[in-house]
């Protein structure tokens, strides 16, 4: 141990790289056998019966998912070594991000989620858990760049004479200060023992993971979802894992950190994607976002999912065998009031000819109509294609959007919305969907969502349904649903064209949701993401004092709606590893300053360098652009502009940032949630703090993005 340090990490990481080339090597192996079980798999559907279909379909998924795990797993495959005392095991192990053995079946890599590696993250000085030497590899893909070392038992070192080197200064502060890009990195090397509780935590419930800013929260929860996924595949892959994120930009930054741990069979959405087949980004104004994300907006959506159809007919006049037969506006808001006591409306659409029928049915007095009966009296009118078009028309198949969009009439609004919104708040909701064409905002997501469970799918009949009779379907020998649809497109006025959606509501449930940020959700996100996660396990991340919705006990009672009758798991994370304490310590003043009733975690790490308040002088302009070229020069990795949204294009002209090699962002706000920079500009903080009631909330989430250098301006 009297080598020259240099020397000694020369030599301990040549043998590393010994032990990693062997790795690398079985890891091509392993893709040629999956790569010959997908060629065998297509092989067997050749044999020409079902069974060797359904043999292919398994072998060639096996093979697929073993090929995207040794793919995504490549880069820095192997990570930690372990060397316990010689009574538990005389063998290292190593640890990597998926389980790899060699062709005689001895273990090379263990999976990092596997529970021989758990000792790994949860050793400490205090309780080595029969660890003597826990080391970590840096590696840039195959190769071995450097290691890391910590002496976890001195004493069995001694009492056993092993000869382990120490090198390095310590994992997680190379970790730490080590220059970001604009994704987030896997922390699978340097989990620390209270982060690892919560990755391992029961999967049974709700696990919450709470704590204030740098702490690790995001990245902890993903790597238990990864953890989930290990230990219980079939479950968890086959239901499916949901992770909601606040932004684009977020779910972009995190989007790499499972592949990396082995896992591709995740739905990453951000909070303007959950529903299937929208998307949304752009955002609503603080006041008309606060509306929309009321709970009391579901109240409004139910009475607008009951009204009816606008500019459809309100009267129906046909004559038949000797008798006029009519239905006005009072007969039908009657069938509709009773057609809607039964179910989703969407749902009716097979029981409105025979109901209407029933209404016309009762009118029939003539002695010849009588005579024809009932059932020639269904067939006739089931062929008539001025029935056909009106029960078309006055109860047609809706679609949530175009269901939303009737609330761009005032008068209409006024009524659903009466005793509910008052007049200035429907007066924003107008306002924001005056325009038809203008595409969705984010808070419109959860609204259509609403509406999809109002109304519910339309039925759709297969070919061995043996319950249409029972169920009003069937009627004279037609399909009722097939006439609906039939009417829809063929006699429809207006040419509307309906097509039967392919998913249905019912299949939005997911095995594991994961929410980010939940601290922002509104209300009505709630209600969405709830109705993914009805049968889920869950795991909730999220800081109260960083939340940007207004009315916290409105969100704190949605939530506990949509996790009902569940079991909670809380951890708390309180060492914050992103911030130097230097920024730390002046975004945690800022917090207390205002009256935020911030968690204050411990920064571990300090750089020197304070936090600087630059005056906007000689404009805000040039004093914006001196900031950021002077921090772009200070750091190598990425730097983040801040500012308020109305500012957010004008700052994006100062500095031409399609020019830059993509290390500078320009967000706004909220668009920094779950982020971190090297470096933060923060523009004019006062307009952040102006913006929104819960702009002090915000900036101080803006304080805390910046892992080395911070400036304000302004």
């Amino acid at each position: 141990m009297s080598d020259d340090p240099d020397v000694l990490a020369a030599r301990e990481v040549a043998a590393e790289q010994a032990y990693v080339d062997r790795v690398y090597v079985q890891l091509a192996a392993s893709a040629q056998s999956a790569q010959r079980l997908a060629r065998e798999g297509h092989d067997r559907g050749r044999l020409g019966h079902e069974g060797g279909l359904v043999e292919r379909d398994a072998m060639v998924f096996q093979a697929a998912r073993r090929i995207a795990q040794l793919d995504a797993a490549h880069e820095g495959l192997v990570f930690g070594r372990l060397d316990l005392t010689p009574d538990v095991d005389d063998r290292p192990r190593y640890v990597g991000r998926i389980g790899l053995r060699d062709a005689e079946y001895d273990s090379l890599v263990i999976d990092w989620r596997a529970p021989a590696a758990a000792v790994f993250y949860q050793a400490t000085a205090a309780e080595p858990h029969d660890v003597v030497r826990r080391r970590v590899l840096r590696c840039a893909g195959a190769e071995v760049v450097g290691v890391e070392d910590e002496l976890l038992d001195a004493e069995a070192a001694e009492k056993f004479d092993l000869d382990l080197p120490v090198v390095g200064e310590g994992a997680l502060m190379a970790q730490l200060s080590r220059a970001r890009d604009r994704t987030m990195h896997s922390i699978v090397a340097t989990i620390q023992a209270e982060q690892d509780q919560a990755i391992r935590a029961p999967a049974k419930g709700v696990t919450t993971i709470s704590g204030g800013p740098g702490v690790g929260k995001t990245v902890v929860a993903l790597h238990r979802a990864a953890y989930l996924l290990y230990t219980d595949r079939r479950r968890y892959e086959t239901g499916g894992v949901l992770i909601v994120g606040p932004s684009g930009v977020f779910m972009r930054y995190i989007e790499r950190v499972l592949p990396s741990l082995g896992e591709t069979a995740v739905a990453l959405r951000s909070l303007g994607e959950v529903v299937d087949g929208v998307r949304a980004v752009r955002r609503d104004p603080p006041a008309v976002a606060d509306v929309k994300g009321s709970g009391r907006m579901a109240e409004v959506l139910r009475r607008v999912a009951r009204q009816q159809a606008p500019n459809s007919p309100d009267s129906f006049r046909i004559f038949w065998r000797d008798d006029v037969l009519t239905l006005d506006r009072g007969s039908l808001g009657r069938v509709r009031r009773s057609l809607m006591s039964q179910g989703r409306r969407n749902r009716q659409l097979p029981r409105v000819p025979r109901a209407l029928l029933d209404v016309l049915w009762r009118q029939v007095r003539s002695e010849r109509g009588r005579e024809r009966g009932r059932e020639s009296f269904d067939a006739d009118l089931l062929e008539d294609p001025r029935f056909l078009e009106f029960a078309a028309d006055w109860w047609p198949p809706l679609d949530a959007r175009e269901v939303l969009g009737w609330l761009r009439d005032p008068a209409l609004l006024a009524r659903v919305a009466d005793g509910v919104l008052d007049r200035d708040e429907q007066a924003l909701l107008v306002a924001s969907w005056s325009d038809p064409l203008r595409e969705l905002c984010v808070e419109d997501v959860p609204l259509l969502d609403e509406l999809r469970y109002a109304i519910g799918d339309v039925p759709q009949r297969t070919e061995d349904d043996t319950s249409l009779d029972d169920t009003g379907l069937h009627e004279g020998g037609r399909d009722v649903a097939e006439l609906m649809t039939a009417a829809d497109r063929e006699y429809a006025p207006s040419g509307r064209a309906w097509t039967p959606p392919t998913h249905r509501i019912e299949d939005d449930p997911f095995a594991h949701v994961l929410v980010d940020e939940a601290q922002d959700l509104t209300p009505m996100q709630w209600r969405m993401v709830g109705r993914r996660g009805r049968t889920a396990t869950w795991t909730i991340v999220g800081d109260p004092a960083q939340s940007s919705w207004p009315v916290p006990a409105e969100a704190d009672a949605a939530r506990a709606a949509a996790l009902e009758g569940k079991p909670v798991h809380a951890f708390h994370l309180s060492t914050n590893y992103r911030n130097s304490s230097e920024i730390y310590a002046f975004a945690a003043d800022y917090a207390r300053r205002v009256g935020l009733d911030a968690d204050l975690p411990t920064a571990v790490r300090s750089t020197g360098e304070e936090p600087r308040e630059m005056p906007a002088s000689p404009s805000l302009r040039e004093a914006v652009v001196a900031a950021v070229a002077d921090l772009a020069d200070r750091v190598g990795g990425t730097v983040g502009v801040v500012a308020a949204v109305d500012r957010q294009a004008e700052v994006r002209e100062w500095l031409d940032v399609e020019r830059e090699d993509g290390r500078i962002a320009v967000l706004t706000g909220l668009e920094t949630k779950g982020l971190e920079f090297d470096g933060i500009v923060v523009v004019a903080p006062s307009e952040i703090e102006g913006e929104s009631s819960t702009g002090r909330a915000t900036l101080y989430v803006v304080l805390t993005r910046a892992t080395q250098l911070l400036v304000t301006v302004g």
